[in-house]
């Protein structure tokens, strides 16, 4: 009965939606959350078998992919419980519904912040191996889950509309709309620190760069190269990642702020919601497919595990099948030297071959 006082007071039960079944733009994101939670199983099992990944930055990565699952998973029960259901619920039972797609993103947003805190510090110390980084790569990932729990319980302690219909929002009409112009806000302030601390990193990145090339030379210059090349095409993953959440996510944040400016009924985008909400969860199925075209060893790493007999060779290279995306599995920081019987030293990069005495 609350639920029903609620929805009929922001105008959703004058349509048909809460009356008829699972309609087919449902069904089609139920496809799209299947795919979300097996791109990401894959994803997570890649890192957990491969011992090059075992390094607190791909734990922070792996942690990003983890709630991207779990948004598959929240989404699902999401739609299945929507609709003719959604009236059936107990209020208890609506918060935990939307609460656990809430929590799941927001726990994207605190994990893309963690991994941007977590290489702004090892760029600033300059010790990436250090002892002390585990702990801290382990206190992030429980800060952001913590953070995100608590964000996404709110409402369930108190911080609701159940006894103030002028205050509830369209679009989750048990929701305050002073609830969600905070979460607006924190999530808009997260997203500005990322932005602010990967403009310091390239920054830093770019001054540390230069310096190496001037101070140094012969291997220790190659070396520290090798390096600085493999940390910027991790940095541009991560960055290409966050661009892709917020052009998803953006939608649906700009919608939430015109919900809370809007008075009750006087807007038609606000019943659209559901569409916003299907934009965003094309983030999560788009990270996965992120991680494999802008890392090499990701896509290696993925490849051995969905098929290595027909993509790989014995020796751990693809096979020439025509294919340059999957052909390139070497990155130029993996570079393998082997003495030849001739007594020259082969290094091997990318595919290509260079003799030297």
């Amino acid at each position: 009965s609350v639920l029903v006082k609620h929805y009929n007071y922001t105008g959703k039960l004058q349509k048909d939606r809460y009356r008829e079944g699972l309609k087919p733009e449902g069904i089609a994101f139920l496809v799209v959350c299947l795919l979300i939670v097996l791109e990401n199983a894959v994803v997570l099992v890649a890192i957990w078998r491969n011992k090059k990944f075992h390094l607190p930055m791909y734990y922070l990565l792996g942690n990003l992919t983890l709630s991207d699952l779990l948004a598959g998973i929240t989404y699902m029960a999401n739609i299945i419980m929507s609709g003719p259901n959604t009236l059936k619920l107990t209020p208890l039972m609506w918060f935990l519904r939307e609460g656990g797609v809430f929590i799941t993103l927001a726990a994207s947003v605190i994990s893309l912040l963690a991994i941007a805190i977590e290489r702004h510090v090892t760029m600033v110390t300059m010790r990436p191996y250090h002892g002390a980084k585990r702990g801290r790569m382990l206190a992030l990932i429980g800060a952001s889950w913590a953070l995100a729990g608590f964000l996404g319980v709110l409402p369930i302690l108190g911080w609701n509309c159940i006894h103030s219909l002028d205050q509830c929002s369209t679009v989750l009409p048990l929701y305050a709309k002073s609830y969600i112009l905070f979460c607006v806000t924190v999530f808009s302030a997260v997203l500005l620190a990322i932005v602010v601390l990967y403009v310091r990193v390239f920054r830093i990145v770019r001054i540390n760069t230069k310096r190496q090339r001037l101070g140094l030379s012969g291997n220790l210059r190659k070396g520290l190269a090798r390096k600085s090349q493999k940390y910027i095409a991790l940095l541009k993953t991560v960055t290409i990642v966050l661009g892709v959440f917020i052009a998803c996510w953006l939608p649906l944040f700009l919608l939430l702020l015109l919900d809370f400016f809007c008075p009750t009924r006087t807007y038609w985008l606000l019943y659209k919601a559901d569409y916003f909400l299907g934009v965003a969860m094309v983030n999560s199925l788009l990270n996965p497919i992120i991680y494999t075209l802008t890392s090499k060893d990701m896509r290696r790493a993925i490849l051995r595990l969905l098929c290595r007999p027909c993509l790989m060779t014995k020796d751990g290279q693809v096979k020439k099948i025509g294919m340059p995306f999957l052909e390139c599995s070497f990155s130029k920081t993996d570079v393998a030297s082997q003495k030849l019987e001739g007594g020259l030293d082969t290094t091997v990069s990318s595919g290509n071959v260079i003799t030297t005495p």
